[in-house]
């Protein structure tokens, strides 16, 4: 059975939106001055040499308008080989490849491609698919890779009402601007004393 990674950069607050263009977000490319090669190895260590992705429609149409046009390096390359698993109501008009449309159903889709053979899945942006993966046990392991920068505004990892969980803390590692990256197990349901 394939495992499912959720890899996000994160800001300390919670906020994953990058471009821009997205509903006047007025911090464009905010992880750009902490990029390093060693972050970059981390990275690249996490997705791991073979992966597939998983990708909410929004996620895969502003891939798709960079990563195939990518010079040539390790990330664009595992991005581009990699086959793409998104979620939309609309697979006719995918077309950066290889791709396959989850299905009507999210959850039963995401749980027939993890029974398939094939390497593990990585979940990346697509912050609206993490929390109905949580929610119905699909996630396996989340990496945060977490900025030391605080944005105040933006789309959250989160969504509101997702469910409690706790995590099982796998590995932390730094890099030279500040940037720690951790990977948790996902353990269960939240218990309180």
């Amino acid at each position: 059975m394939r495992k499912i990674r959720i890899i996000e950069q994160i800001s300390l607050d919670g906020v994953i939106q990058q471009s821009a263009d997205e509903n006047d977000f007025p911090y464009g490319n905010w992880t750009a001055p902490y990029r390093t090669p060693a972050g970059r190895d981390l990275i690249l260590a996490a997705y791991g040499a073979r992966f597939d992705l998983l990708l909410g429609r929004r996620t895969y149409d502003a891939w798709s308008s960079f990563w195939p046009k990518a010079p040539s390096s390790p990330m664009a390359d595992g991005l581009n080989a990699a086959t793409k698993y998104v979620a939309t109501h609309r697979p006719e008009s995918l077309e950066w490849g290889p791709f396959e449309g989850v299905g009507p159903d999210l959850v039963e889709g995401v749980r027939r491609i993890k029974a398939q053979d094939g390497p593990d899945l990585v979940l990346s942006g697509s912050s609206t698919l993490t929390s109905t993966l949580l929610e119905h046990g699909l996630a396996d392991e989340v990496l945060l890779v977490v900025y030391p920068v605080l944005l105040g505004t933006g789309k959250r990892f989160f969504a509101e009402g997702t469910p409690a969980r706790t995590f099982e803390l796998v590995s932390t590692q730094t890099t030279p601007t500040g940037i720690i990256l951790s990977s948790y197990k996902v353990a269960g349901p939240l218990t309180t004393g």
